[in-house]
């Protein structure tokens, strides 16, 4: 069950290679991967979201496109079109930027809500339906999507039923100091993704896919992370909790935490630790939580604090 678990660690080594400083939020995305889910990164301009996702794109060896989201993008370059070629006398379909193993959706909340709709589809199915035909994209389908922070100039709100389609949220930030003095030091003429190297391939990454579920959770802990996602609904600072989307979206990041992590079976602090990942996107705090300035992180290590941990002792 854990074959595999040195090319995994080893996918790691390549992208910390080309990320100085994230360890931490490169083995969370890896994690998300792992649990074939799409990453929402909510970041400013500069941090590196690009050259992440083509560190991990080479390091497993994946095919990997970007799309700048503009005003101006359509749902056709999303999903392909078809154009009539003459000497063929019929219509001959163009793939459009989804067909790929990960797509780096930047800027997603500068787009058209049509435009969101169409990548909406390709997330959950992982197929788009183009002129009455509907076509798979090749697997694995991972999505990166990087949303500027809310109330800057030309962005909207993603719809909560599009966030709630991403796995995990998470912002990559600054580099800490001696991070971004070593990137200045080695800035030269080659840039830092050449020094990234394929290690993985597809196949391995989809046994690696299927070895997660195979993770033991004890049903203790199985109730465990139901109460939390329950604690959400009831909370005096929470308009609207999670949906049941949230709980099985915590089950598979809490398996692929704990198999990256070398174990065979989930603990209550994997939960823990995914948790504010999994939630913070999926909650909407009301007006009394704007009023006593609670945010979402907030409410979530509330939730933990509050909600009993399982009992792991052997049954009697």
């Amino acid at each position: 069950m854990l074959e595999h678990i040195e090319e995994a660690h080893r996918v790691l080594d390549e992208v910390n290679k080309v990320i100085l400083g994230k360890e931490n939020e490169i083995f969370e995305i890896m994690t998300a991967f792992l649990a074939n889910g799409h990453v929402l990164l909510e970041d400013i301009p500069g941090v590196g979201k690009t050259t992440l996702a083509l560190a991990f794109s080479t390091a497993m060896g994946m095919e990997c496109k970007r799309v700048q989201f503009t005003p101006d993008v359509m749902p056709s370059d999303l999903t392909g079109f078809s154009v009539y070629r003459r000497d063929e006398d019929k219509f001959i379909y163009q793939p459009g930027s989804v067909f790929c193993n990960l797509l780096l959706a930047d800027e997603i909340n500068r787009t058209s809500p049509k435009t969101q709709s169409a990548l909406l589809e390709v997330m959950e199915e992982r197929k788009v339906s183009v002129e009455g035909v509907t076509r798979e994209v090749p697997s694995p389908f991972l999505v990166i999507a990087t949303q500027n922070p809310s109330g800057t100039s030309g962005t909207q709100f993603l719809p909560e039923a599009q966030i709630d389609r991403f796995m995990i949220n998470m912002s990559l930030g600054y580099p800490d100091f001696e991070s971004e003095l070593e990137i200045a030091r080695t800035t030269g003429a080659d840039s830092r993704l050449d020094s990234a190297s394929p290690v993985l391939t597809t196949d391995i990454f989809l046994e690696m896919q299927n070895d997660i579920h195979n993770t033991y959770i004890k049903d203790e802990v199985y109730q465990y992370i139901l109460r939390l996602v329950v604690a959400t609904r009831n909370n005096p600072y929470i308009e609207r909790g999670a949906s049941p989307r949230a709980t099985i979206a915590l089950v598979k990041m809490s398996k692929a935490f704990a198999w990256l992590r070398g174990r065979k079976f989930v603990v209550p602090s994997d939960v823990q630790i995914q948790l504010p990942y999994v939630l913070s996107h999926r909650i909407v705090p009301n007006s009394s939580a704007k009023l006593n300035s609670v945010d979402r992180l907030s409410i979530i290590k509330n939730i933990i604090q509050t909600v009993d941990l399982p009992y792991m002792g052997a049954k009697k």
